[in-house]
């Protein structure tokens, strides 16, 4: 069998890099991010204060981190995709702006106002994940799915959200299938949870689902509320795929040797380069970052102007998907969580850790109802819409589907936080409000049509009202 040959530039860096001496590493210029990793075995059970605010501090250590080659930055045999998979030649360089690796930090992309924020047009992401060898670098939309960079804020109260209203969809499954065997009759049901409609199901008594009328969630009724589409369950997918993808750094967790065979499936040189610990502590950080806030500015006329704008807000609809706040059971967030897949740290596979997010300074502003749940304001309901139509379609602008998700239905975008990540929409292109609320057609059609409709007056008051949701600084 023909050996296979790596590109000259390529065997010049892993030369240079094998051939550092092991003091290299450890002097204060080395230059290197990665001096040691995070042990999940000390990670189990619910982490007090100064366990939980540790990991916080290496997770942000390594949101923020350059990565280097000395680091196993870059994956020279292997591809972007989320499934393990060889390259079937080198590239010619460790970057690629569409296939990857694309960015040297986390926090390169997610830093707009502030480190897990949103980011400009200039870094936005291209979705190629249907191409396992995209070895190309280019910006052609048959090839990718250009999307601009969300906001990480709040991020693990919407995780929380999100396994609070999977474990009601299945409930609700459960329940159906008992009572139709229980009964030998045909049973419907609505899929309802947190007052937010997914459609029904019928179960049969032989236990037969007809899945047809589920609405704006996957058949696995799986609440996924992280990307565009959707399409992620957890921070932990979320930090693996995206560290593969941008970084080339691999998980031990997905590309190790459990299920590649491998503990260095990149071929660069450096195995096992990111730990379950070390992942743990990315998502410990990003669960505990602080939510979006109202506020409102000093200034009378904005103030009177914003007041109007919220009233608008649920006079045109908007509140119909752009739900004001969702009630949230519990603010303790396990990780890993009960919804991770294969290729992610799992339930049962490991004790796992707590992390009481009521231990954060944020959680004492945080709203509460009459039961006790606490009101988390993401003006959104984590469900799946066709966002076009024929006649207002500058939404629906990406050519290809995403998981099985058609091309013109999204996951609504939450809104707070709004006001501190322009540009808007899902690629980034506009650059006004006015201008993205005019973009709405198809499920949101009728609310943007009485917005066009609306006084010019009313117009100026619902976005001096959008512009009270801001990323508090």
């Amino acid at each position: 069998m023909q050996k296979r040959s790596i590109s000259t530039p390529i065997v010049a860096l892993l030369v240079a890099t094998a051939c550092l001496p092991a003091a290299a590493n450890d002097v204060p210029w080395a230059e290197r991010t990665l001096t040691d990793h995070v042990d999940q075995s000390e990670l189990e059970g619910r982490l007090d204060r100064d366990a939980l605010f540790n990991l916080i501090e290496r997770g942000e250590e390594l949101f923020t981190a350059k990565f280097t080659e000395l680091d196993g930055a870059g994956r020279i045999m292997a591809t972007q995709a989320i499934i393990p998979t060889k390259r079937k030649r080198p590239p010619d360089s460790l970057f690629q702006r569409i296939a990857g690796t694309d960015s040297n930090a986390c926090s390169s992309c997610h830093r707009e106002p502030v480190t897990g924020g949103a980011g400009d047009f200039t870094v936005n992401v291209f979705v190629n994940e249907g191409f396992v060898n995209a070895d190309f670098d280019t910006v052609d939309p048959q090839f990718s799915n250009e999307r601009n960079t969300n906001h990480l804020m709040g991020a693990g109260l919407v995780e929380l959200l999100a396994r609070e209203m999977t474990a009601d969809l299945h409930a609700i499954r459960a329940r159906t299938l008992k009572e139709a065997r229980e009964t030998g009759q045909p049973v419907s049901a609505r899929l309802e949870t947190k007052g937010i409609f997914f459609g029904h199901i019928t179960a049969q008594p032989d236990g037969i689902l007809d899945l047809s009328g589920i609405e704006g969630v996957d058949t696995d009724l799986v609440i996924r509320p992280f990307s565009q589409k959707g399409v992620m369950t957890s921070l932990r997918q979320f930090a693996i795929n995206a560290m593969n993808q941008h970084h080339g750094m691999q998980a031990v967790e997905r590309f190790g040797e459990r299920w590649t065979g491998e503990s260095d499936f990149d071929e660069d040189g450096h195995a096992d380069e990111l730990t379950e610990g070390d992942i743990s502590a990315l998502v410990a950080w990003q669960a505990t970052l602080p939510p979006p806030v109202i506020e409102v500015p000093d200034d009378p006329a904005w103030r009177k102007a914003a007041a109007r704008g919220s009233a608008v807000f649920d006079e045109i609809g908007c509140n119909a998907c752009h739900v004001r706040a969702l009630p949230l059971d519990s603010l303790e967030f396990s990780d890993p969580g009960p919804y991770d897949a294969a290729g992610t740290l799992r339930e049962g596979e490991i004790k796992g850790a707590i992390y009481d997010l009521s231990l954060s300074d944020w959680a004492d502003r945080l709203e509460r109802n009459e039961k006790g749940q606490w009101l988390i304001p993401i003006f959104g309901d984590l469900k799946r819409h066709v966002i076009t139509d024929r006649q207002v379609a500058d939404l629906g602008n990406e050519l290809l589907g995403q998981r099985f998700v058609e091309r013109n239905e999204f996951q609504t975008a939450e809104l707070w936080g709004l006001a501190s990540t322009s540009p808007y929409g899902h690629r980034g292109d506009f650059t006004t409000l006015d201008g993205v609320i005019r973009a709405h057609g198809g499920a949101a059609r009728a609310a943007r049509d009485a917005y066009v409709e609306c006084a010019e007056e009313d117009r100026s008051a619902l976005i001096a009202f959008l512009k009270t949701l801001v990323i508090p600084q």
